[in-house]
């Protein structure tokens, strides 16, 4: 279907929360124009009812950790663009150059994290980079804009001069800087804003800055000084307008934290792919082996589960930018895509409207990241949609009531995209390949 007008349908308009009962004429991948109903069907063009069903954009998690094989999984549940946080662009080379209406979504991609000595996640390799040398940091930014990234990542082991040194030479190639400071010791998110880093995931970096002392690896006398269960809104009111005059943007992935919070009851809305996933998806049995040491993920990735939330809706009602993102598949439970539906419960759960929520995953994500085409139902913009069968507005959980995933122009049903998805063999074997191949180019 190249060109045809979906009509009968609640059009949600992101913008400020209007919905007209209208048709939306997609030619090509693109919204070619969205008109209301009264305004009649232009003849010759095909037509597709959608019988009074709701159509919001396409979803955006701003922060996951995707692979090839599991690229379908996030359409299937209405994810049609993600933003990529440290990884292997080369790795993600088919994906990123996919054809606009392929079962796989957009990419906005980092390339392998920045951190220090002696690495969090290991040496040197196609996933991370380790140094404490500003100009071989330099370096790799610019091997990375070479390479065709959309920002950089930094990681919690690196010293300010070096992310200093990573911001300067990254603003050669107008990209921002991400970063995660949750194991720093040496660098507060307001260190880090105040060198010109603009990117902030899980709000990490804040309790550093409010309480010098602690990090993750601190003595057990410095976490206890600490109420992480009522966290002091005064002190991160504070801290936050400080942030605010650098205009900093916060990514809380709040799910990643509640679902290691709240287990063994974790999130899973039972759905036809929750049921894949831990079915058939080895993930799963990753994160069943992690649950089976609930009280270790509560004490160091839960503890922080209110810490974070207080950040993140404090910030927004000062006027941040605060997205929605999930950090899949890290810790547990964090389904792909569906997780992003989890977060914006949580955005709801802490004080944002559902149209609030609803525009950290779509207008507000796509701005943030000057992605121009998409976050909207508006003619020029790629016919990026999700059609639902409930209104979110009335209740966010509603955007899980999925009825069909349009990406690019091109209707997709949920079991296609799941019989999409290669065999744990064939992903395995692509991946030793790219690995062989990236050792072999030895940068």
């Amino acid at each position: 279907m190249k060109h045809y007008i979906i009509h009968n349908a609640k059009i949600i308009h992101v913008e400020d929360g209007s919905i007209t009962h209208g048709a939306i004429e997609v030619k090509d991948g693109y919204i070619k124009g969205v008109f209301s109903e009264n305004m009649g069907i232009p003849d010759g063009v095909e037509t597709i009812d959608l019988g009074g069903k709701y159509i919001i954009p396409g979803l955006i998690d701003m922060h996951c950790h995707i692979k090839e094989g599991d690229a379908p999984l996030f359409i299937a549940s209405g994810v049609t663009t993600v933003r990529n946080t440290a990884g292997n662009v080369l790795q993600l080379k088919d994906l990123i150059n996919a054809s606009i209406d392929a079962p796989t979504p957009r990419i906005y991609s980092a390339d392998r994290m920045i951190d220090g000595t002696p690495g969090i996640w290991g040496p040197t390799n196609w996933g991370n980079f380790v140094t404490d040398d500003p100009e071989v940091a330099r370096g790799e930014v610019r091997r990375q804009a070479e390479a065709g990234v959309k920002f950089i990542k930094v990681y919690g082991w690196l010293g300010e001069g070096v992310i200093e040194a990573v911001v300067k030479e990254a603003r050669n190639y107008n990209l921002e800087i991400s970063c995660d400071l949750f194991h720093s010791s040496k660098v507060t998110a307001l260190d880090a804003a105040r060198v010109g880093v603009t990117w902030f995931e899980h709000a990490a970096g804040f309790a550093q800055a409010l309480y010098p002392n602690w990090y993750t690896l601190a003595d057990k006398k410095e976490w206890e000084k600490i109420d992480w269960e009522h966290p002091d809104e005064q002190k991160i009111l504070e801290l936050c307008k400080e942030m605010l005059s650098y205009n900093v943007k916060i990514c809380p992935t709040m799910v990643l934290h509640d679902q290691s919070a709240n287990l063994p009851n974790y999130w899973n809305p039972d759905n036809e792919i929750t049921r894949f996933m831990e079915d058939e998806h080895l993930i799963a049995k990753h994160w069943s082996k992690l649950a089976e040491e609930a009280d270790s993920l509560k004490a160091n990735i839960g503890f922080i589960n209110n810490f974070t939330k207080t950040v993140a809706r404090v910030y927004h009602e000062l006027g941040g930018t605060v997205v929605a993102g999930t950090d899949s598949p890290a810790a547990v439970w964090t389904y792909y895509g569906m997780a992003l539906h989890r977060e914006l419960e949580l955005f709801v759960e802490i004080g944002f409207t559902e149209l609030e929520a609803l525009q950290a995953a779509t207008i507000h994500a796509a701005r943030s990241i000057d992605f121009e085409k998409i976050g909207v139902v508006k003619e020029g913009n790629i016919a990026d949609l999700v059609v639902l069968h409930e209104n979110p507005l009335e209740n966010i959980s509603h955007t899980q009531q999925i009825d069909t995933v349009i990406k690019g122009g091109k209707f997709y049903k949920t079991d296609e995209l799941l019989q999409a998805i290669p065999s744990e063999e064939e992903q395995v074997a692509k991946f030793g390949k790219f690995k062989e191949g990236f050792e072999n180019i030895n940068v």
